[in-house]
């Protein structure tokens, strides 16, 4: 009886007959895809609210920056509702002065610029018509009137992205309110701030939400105060250039209102300052001829390679710990998704992330509770 049996032989479990490398590539790519669908849920939620997002990202970036100097004035022996209001006033006059200034310049220089600059198209035409190219008005007109076409093309988002910070909530008045407002209470209960979104979390992940947190901040206010050396380094270099070849060229005008446009253009990594500079060669152009234009241009590329070769991996690598490849595409990508704030808020979100994400996936949290600038900044 035993011999007319067969044996039977049971098949093996569908999840045993798949390779242990397809299993491992299946966990990761669901994973990924429930990453990947939270950030665009989440930058979704941020375009939505973008004229609140602005404004705080603004004021939290502020605080990045006073909120050490507060802190210093208080270990000098300040009271501290002193060292706040000298932080707001003096941060509020430093930006009213620079307006101020910028606008008396360009109002004084721009009779001048337009005189000067249908000056220097009438040369250029005249240059054009008489070159072996046989160009004639027509001709002329006709290229430019492409170029114009052009630049209203591929301006149109960059208007957009200006107009959409302040006007399609009604009044850019109602962001500056929003970003003081929020600086000043930073400034004022920042701690308690924090503690209060820590307390939102499960108390198992406090400590590792509160370390990152603070990881996160020392990331930010060293990137902030380096922004501001690197911007500083680009504004006096390109600045002085410009004073220097007027010298030796008769004179170079709106050097101040260049200067201060290559300040705030620095701040948008990589490109701002290059963008800017691109004025002081346009000025060089219309007012002093083409060679003193190729001199300038020398100038705008000799400093943005300083900051390049040497304040960028040097300095600004330091602060912010991320490859400059990697800048480059967190620009391009931010610009792309939220045009000028994208582009400004891209490095110092990238730069708080890769320090947040590492500290906790380390395990950091639990001999690090408190991270120091040491502690983050020692091994670079």
């Amino acid at each position: 009886m035993a011999l007319g049996r067969r044996k039977t032989v049971a098949a093996p479990p569908a999840d045993e007959a798949v390779p242990p490398a397809l299993k491992v590539a299946a966990a990761y790519s669901w994973r990924i895809l429930v990453i990947v669908g939270v950030i665009a849920v989440l930058v979704f939620v941020i375009m939505q609210f973008r004229d609140i997002v602005v404004p705080f990202f603004v004021a939290v970036l502020l605080a990045a920056l006073l909120v050490p100097f507060m802190n210093f004035l208080v270990r000098k022996g300040w009271p501290r509702w002193l060292a706040i209001v000298v932080a707001m006033v003096g941060t509020l006059a430093v930006i009213t002065g620079l307006i101020v200034l910028v606008v008396l310049q360009v109002r004084a220089g721009y009779p001048d610029l337009q005189a000067q600059s249908l000056e220097a198209y009438d040369n250029l035409k005249a240059w054009l018509l008489a070159s072996p190219l046989q160009l004639t008005d027509a001709d002329i007109s006709a290229y430019l009137g492409q170029a114009w076409e052009a630049i209203q093309r591929d301006s149109s988002a960059l208007v957009s992205s200006i107009m959409s910070v302040g006007t399609t909530a009604g009044h850019v008045l109602a962001g500056f309110l929003l970003t003081l407002f929020a600086t000043l209470f930073f400034l004022i209960d920042g701690k308690g701030v924090w503690r209060w979104i820590v307390g939102l979390f499960p108390r198992r992940s406090r400590p590792a939400v509160d370390g990152a947190g603070q990881a996160g901040w020392i990331t930010l206010t060293t990137f902030v105060k380096v922004q501001i050396f690197v911007a500083a380094v680009d504004a006096i270099g390109i600045g002085a250039g410009a004073w220097i070849l007027g010298l030796f060229f008769g004179g170079f005008p709106l050097v101040i209102p260049i200067a201060v446009a290559v300040f705030l253009g620095s701040f948008i990594p990589v490109v701002g300052a290059l963008i800017s500079g691109a004025l002081a060669v346009f000025v060089a152009l219309v007012y002093l001829g083409p060679i003193p234009a190729v001199i300038m241009l020398g100038i705008v590329l000799l400093v943005q390679q300083v900051e390049g070769h040497i304040l960028q991996p040097l300095v600004m690598g330091t602060a912010v710990k991320v490859h400059p490849l990697a800048v480059v595409f967190a620009v391009a990508a931010g610009g792309f998704i939220a045009g000028i704030p994208g582009a400004l808020f891209a490095v110092p979100v990238i730069a708080v992330l890769n320090v947040v994400v590492k500290y906790i996936a380390a395990g950091e949290w639990r001999t690090h509770p408190h991270p120091t600038v040491k502690d983050l900044l020692g091994d670079a």
